[in-house]
């Protein structure tokens, strides 16, 4: 029964969790007037996105010609803006065999407001390709959204501020029209708020990952006006921090830096597509046009039609709840979240001290079984990346790199196989499985992690972590609240850290540790010898719930960074066992570490699969350049 309730909770988070990373369903051409309707954005995106049109090309010019055209229509008065070109789109334009002199043009348009004196919204996308893709997505996509919220915003009425339409030129090429833009134009002056269109694949959610500065007013407009969006929108704090560390950059790069408020919106999924000739409007993901230009088209309309522009304050902690609302607090919030989790923990720790005996002793095995849990996923999920081709890093070509992206599912699978390994393992029991059994098991995976891909002293070091907890550390505890409290003991305390380093990311860690910390209280109140089914319902609800958010996270990240840092999904794990370790079966055992070694088996054949799947071509003779 309890083996049951395990197997049926995970499924249903697992179910739960897809179901919510679907994208709305495409509206049609019929659609209200003044809602979004990606059948009517697809129009321009198959005008567009016919052949490549990078910078200097003839497909180019025709682009452009196309888009003063839609935007007269539109009664938006474009104007061509001519810019310089850095030193890099130049090399980048001879690498393509394309003229090296041409100048970045952007498109500027204007849907002016009541009040002409009142900062602007600018909504802004790149109108260019790279020299080998159509660029369907990236960025035929964010432009034709956003021709089609300017025809929406228009059947709304008039708004209070005027909207600046800015379709930028050379982004592929160093965000040169961008730059020429804030630098030379006199408008910029005029820009309260930046909302930007991006994509990197042909499919999935729109992710709002970039904002500006201290973005408290930013995020409490976004949350309220993402209710009104096709699908909801997806977003968080801890991808807005990521981005901002990492070397990446689009056109709202250049505002940001300006200081200037705003919002990124861009897609990620079917990342095979990303600057490549599949990237055609037959193979783009219509419901992801359908969720970017619904989101970008709320958002636009409720800045221009705001009587103030959020301007940079504090930072604000948020995450978006399986895209139906989104959950925001102040940083120093967090702090209180941990006391009251904190205190959760304690009476369930008091309840299961008077029902089983547990002791403080145990609750710290069951910590130094997380930490097993985080070193160990570390470390096997490294190798099984690996299976699957070299690090972005060590690609030797651009070629190498897309080929990679190309990969990306299957990479993803294979590493998702292993955290399931891994997390199937604790439920099994490590010491039923045999120490000996899983030490192996991790220095295997080290040694081939060293192989493949050279030596890693982080891998390195996770790997003497976890083979010596596997073979001298802790066994199992004698409670079952032991395992559980230590888990959650482990993820409060990592919160704690996260929350003194870096707030804005620290929900990550927080929120799970109170949920389960409530269910923990719950089920020392009902049942806290954690033997009935009544004392299983918090955890088994959790896990559903809890684990669903988990799963509906997990896939953006992984697509995000998981290429190069697979172990992102080890902490991952370690919050899903935090619901599902009470439900670990007395029976049975052995059927779950059985599964755990058949996933771990099946993950090297799907990471190895890739390798034939997406064949990688040597070096020398690679077309790509882009």
């Amino acid at each position: 029964m309890r083996l049951g309730l395990l197997i049926g909770s995970l499924v249903l988070a697992l179910i739960l969790g897809v179901f919510s990373l679907q994208t709305p369903q495409p509206r049609p051409a019929t659609a209200s007037p003044t809602t979004f309707s990606a059948a009517r954005a697809m129009v321009d995106v198959r005008e567009m996105a016919q052949r490549p049109h990078p910078v200097s090309s003839p497909d180019h010019a025709r682009v452009q010609a196309y888009l003063v055209r839609r935007m007269t229509a539109l009664g938006l008065t474009p104007a061509l803006q001519v810019g310089e070109m850095s030193a890099q789109g130049q090399r980048r334009l001879t690498r393509w065999g394309l003229d090296p002199t041409a100048l970045p043009v952007n498109i500027v348009g204007i849907l002016p407001g009541r009040n002409p004196n009142a900062p602007a919204v600018l909504v802004m996308a790149h109108y260019d390709s790279v020299a080998d893709s159509p660029g369907a997505a990236d960025d035929a996509t964010g432009v034709a959204a956003i021709l089609e919220a300017v025809r929406a915003i228009k059947a709304r009425g008039p708004a209070e501020r005027d909207l600046i339409v800015l379709l930028t030129d050379a982004e592929e090429l160093g965000l040169d029209g961008a730059v020429s833009f804030f630098k030379a134009s006199s408008l910029p002056a005029h820009v309260g708020v930046v909302v930007n269109l991006e994509a990197r694949g042909g499919g999935g959610r729109a992710m709002m990952f970039e904002t500006g500065p201290g973005n408290r007013q930013t995020i409490d407009l976004f949350a309220r006006t993402s209710a009104r969006a096709d699908g909801g929108a997806t977003s968080n704090s801890l991808a807005v921090l990521v981005y901002e560390l990492m070397p990446n950059g689009t056109d709202f790069t250049v505002s940001r830096e300006r200081g200037i408020a705003g919002i990124n919106l861009a897609f990620i999924g079917r990342p095979a597509q990303y600057h490549s000739p599949t990237s055609t409007p037959d193979a783009l993901d219509q419901g992801s046009v359908q969720h970017i230009g619904s989101q970008a088209l709320e958002a636009t309309d409720a800045f221009l039609r705001s009587s103030t522009l959020p301007r940079a304050t504090e930072p604000r902690v948020y995450a978006d709840i399986l895209g139906h609302t989104i959950v925001a607090h102040a940083p120093a919030t967090g702090w209180v979240l941990l006391a009251l989790a904190g205190a959760l923990g304690l009476f369930a720790f008091w309840g299961g001290r008077h029902a089983t005996g547990v002791t403080a002793v145990e609750v710290g095995r069951g910590m130094l079984g997380g930490v097993w849990v985080i070193t160990a996923a570390l470390v096997l999920t490294h190798a099984v990346r690996l299976l699957a081709g070299p690090m972005s890093s060590r690609a030797g070509s651009a070629d190498a790199y897309y080929v990679l992206l190309a990969r990306l599912p299957w990479i993803e699978a294979g590493v998702g196989l292993t955290v399931l390994a891994v997390g199937l393992t604790v439920l099994a029991g490590r010491d039923r499985v045999g120490r000996r059994v899983v030490a192996g098991a991790v220095l295997l995976a080290a040694f081939a992690a060293t192989l493949l891909g050279g030596f890693n002293p982080v891998v390195v070091g996770a790997a003497v972590v976890a083979i010596g907890l596997s073979l001298w550390g802790p066994g199992a505890t004698r409670s079952p609240w032991g395992g559980w409290l230590g888990l959650i003991a482990l993820v409060l305390v990592l919160g704690l850290a996260v929350q003194v380093v870096a707030p804005t990311a620290a929900f990550l860690l927080i929120w799970p540790g109170l949920l389960a910390a409530f269910a923990a209280a719950v089920s020392a109140v009902v049942g806290a010898r954690l033997k009935s089914m009544v004392s299983l319902v918090a955890p088994a609800v959790i896990t559903v719930l809890g684990g669903a958010w988990i799963v509906y996270l997990a896939h953006p990240v992984f697509l995000g960074i998981g290429m190069d840092l697979p172990g992102v999904l080890a902490p991952l794990t370690l919050l899903m066992l935090i619901f599902a370790r009470p439900l670990a079966p007395h029976e049975g055992a052995r059927r779950l570490a059985g599964a755990a070694a058949a996933c771990v088996i099946l993950a090297c054949g799907v990471s190895l699969t890739a390798r034939f799947a997406e064949p990688m071509e040597p070096p020398e003779t690679s077309a790509r350049t882009g």
